[in-house]
């Protein structure tokens, strides 16, 4: 089966997990998230990722996260995907959720595997289901057991895509024979979560990728996208490695995406505002490497 054969992801290919923007007061910047949304589809992300690790949802509240879930809707109407970040570790909280953010017009949800208390694989599989059949919305299930000390396994994942409303993973497990086992075992849409691995999973059957990289540069990581779609392969490739200085600076050099996403967003002049604790904002000299590594990139 080519690409062009294969099926349409349930939320589009090219997916930014999105910075909540504040005022420099500190509060929601709803204004900003619109702004900052708009620019995001018109430079070629499919959908929109809201109150995910960098939208920063362990310190926004939950009316916070449907107010930003119904301004990001409106601004960009149909033209995108909304999916809303729901998880939490606490099962009961993370429907409430889930309820409010189909209600404020999310196309779907983000649900993490449950943090902190380390449920067995039977309770983390009890979690998601749990959630999946009390919401209308489709769900896409987030593995980052390095923030959430809790992995979701590979047959964890073949078991809880038989849920029909269950439908794909946002993948941060550092685990590419895992995700290759449940590409070949399900249906599940399966999205590349760390940006270094958006062309290899996409290579071999990905969905895409949720990411945050995409908020400053949304048309670079689109290109590799198109150019192994249109079978252009040491193109996509050239691409992909040519985004890695500032991939990796972003998001590999100490300091949380989170903050160096706004760091960057505030340099070019664009919706972002500072940080919530216990995040701090970057220091001189790391804004000043991600910057030059985003105008090497954009050079051309």
């Amino acid at each position: 089966m080519t690409t062009a054969d294969a099926p349409v992801p349930p939320f589009g290919r090219a997916l930014c997990a999105m910075i909540t923007p504040f005022t420099e007061a500190g509060a929601l910047d709803l204004d900003g998230a619109q702004r900052l949304a708009d620019r995001l589809v018109s430079e070629g992300c499919d959908g929109l990722v809201l109150s995910g690790t960098t939208g920063e949802s362990p310190t926004t509240t939950d009316a916070e996260k449907s107010e930003l879930v119904r301004a990001v809707r409106e601004a960009v109407g149909e033209r995108a995907t909304v999916v809303a970040g729901v998880g939490t570790f606490d099962t009961r909280h993370t429907v409430e959720l889930a309820l409010a953010a189909e209600k404020a017009g999310a196309d779907g949800l983000l649900v993490v595997a449950p943090y902190y208390s380390k449920p067995p694989q039977d309770a983390v599989e009890a979690h998601f289901r749990e959630i999946a059949d009390a919401a209308g919305l489709p769900l896409v299930l987030y593995d980052i057991p390095g923030r959430t000390g809790t992995r979701v396994e590979p047959e964890t994942l073949i078991r809880l895509a038989e849920h029909p409303r269950i439908v794909a993973v946002k993948d941060c497990s550092y685990d590419f024979l895992g995700a290759q086992k449940v590409l070949a075992r399900t249906e599940l849409a399966y999205y590349a979560g760390c940006d270094e691995h958006n062309l290899a999973l996409y290579a071999v059957g990905g969905a895409g990728y949720i990411s945050t990289v995409a908020n400053v540069v949304p048309d670079r990581l689109r290109a590799v996208l198109d150019a192994f779609e249109a079978g252009d392969t040491p193109v996509s490739a050239r691409l992909q490695q040519r985004a890695t200085p500032l991939i990796e600076l972003m998001m590999s050099a100490g300091l949380p995406g989170t903050v160096t996403t706004k760091a960057l967003l505030n340099e070019l002049g664009l919706p972002a505002g500072p940080v919530r604790a216990p995040l701090r904002p970057a220091g001189r000299e790391a804004v000043d490497g991600l910057l030059a590594a985003y105008e090497a990139l954009t050079a051309d």
